[in-house]
């Protein structure tokens, strides 16, 4: 089936293997951002829900600027936020709720923290044109977490301007090229045969999907849950080495018998040696009560190479797991309609 281009056009009506493939340039998308901050920057916090929060993610591993980092998912800001905050509130649609409630609240303040917001349009853009605060507007058009690409360039471009890192921009443009090279490998018109992320696809269709990694990766993993729950519309879920060993790893031991789930292990050259350590011990001692793990290899040259690799081979499987189910991998309509009765 996923050789037959048919098919997958059909199913995959919206173009999302297209979006991905494309998937390169979206970190050469250049802003052209310019903002000097006011005040030093002695904290940052990025406010952003669902695909509108993926890249933010990636902070800690990369570049993982020396100042506190908290990623908010909530309608409150943190009880610390103070003028030398820098807060950055992402929202694709602009009109999500709990970021607009946050940049609410952080503009009543008495005191409010340095701003910035990214978006493609809605309520914060009105909100920054009102305040007048500096705003990236990100391209129209797309499911949020389609976007990851143009986020991370957005925020690579933001901590450029606020003086936390140097060269971040630069890297993701010779990082991207680097990828080109490597996503044609996942294209729908290479063979099954020669197609790790379709061989993938067909590995784990019809089971809940155990995404792990070290907590190194563990944003690359995460981006693996998001795409397989929204593209694939399948349950997902996803830990991190070495916590696994404290608390999951007995879980696998006894219930349920039935275990109808699949495992892949995000691994990478650039992981602790213990933690390589820890896979193996770990499939040595569940063998037999717990799937064997589908083991995928990190590629590239560094570490922004193989968070780059990671995300595109885990959307490429996600999207051919839609195809495999049945589905268009685009909609969410489920979560439009929470939306909808929220309002």
């Amino acid at each position: 089936m996923l050789d037959d281009l048919k098919v997958i056009h059909s199913r995959d009506s919206e173009d999302s293997l297209g979006i991905t493939r494309k998937q390169p340039a979206q970190y050469r998308n250049d802003y052209s951002f310019k903002w000097t901050p006011p005040k030093t920057v002695n904290n940052l916090i990025i406010a952003g829900m669902g695909g509108s929060g993926l890249a933010a993610k990636f902070l800690s591993t990369w570049p993982n600027p020396k100042l506190p980092i908290q990623i908010v998912q909530d309608y409150h800001l943190p009880s610390y936020t103070s003028v030398t905050t820098l807060l950055v509130v992402v929202s694709y649609s602009g009109n999500t709720e709990e970021t607009v409630s946050i940049l609410n609240e952080a503009l009543s303040l008495d005191q409010p923290p340095m701003i910035i917001v990214v978006c493609s349009g809605g309520e914060l853009e009105k909100i920054a044109d009102e305040y007048k605060l500096p705003r990236i507007k990100l391209p129209g058009g797309y499911q949020p977490r389609m976007t990851f690409g143009y986020q991370l360039r957005a925020l690579a471009e933001i901590l450029e301007q606020a003086g936390l890192s140097v060269g971040l921009v630069g890297q993701l443009e010779e990082a991207s090229l680097r990828l080109e090279g490597l996503i044609d490998d996942f294209i729908e018109t290479k063979a099954t045969s020669s197609n790790l992320a379709k061989q993938i696809a067909l590995e784990i269709i019809g089971k809940s999907v155990v995404v792990y990694s070290s907590a190194k990766f563990f944003p690359v993993a995460y981006k693996w849950k998001i795409s397989i729950n929204e593209n694939a519309k399948t349950v997902s879920w996803v830990n991190q080495f070495p916590e696994f060993n404290h608390n999951e790893f007995i879980g696998w031991t006894s219930h349920p018998v039935d275990k109808p789930y699949a495992v892949i292990e995000l691994r990478s050259s650039l992981d602790n040696p213990k933690v390589l350590k820890r896979f193996a011990v770990t499939e040595q001692l569940l063998s037999g009560k717990k799937p064997a793990a589908e083991v995928i290899d990190l590629k590239g040259e560094d570490l922004l190479d193989q968070i780059m690799y990671g995300i595109a081979l885990g959307d490429f499987v996600s999207i051919y797991l839609a195809i495999l189910n049945g589905i268009n991998p685009t909609p969410v309509d489920i979560i439009e309609s929470f939306k909808n009765k929220l309002k």
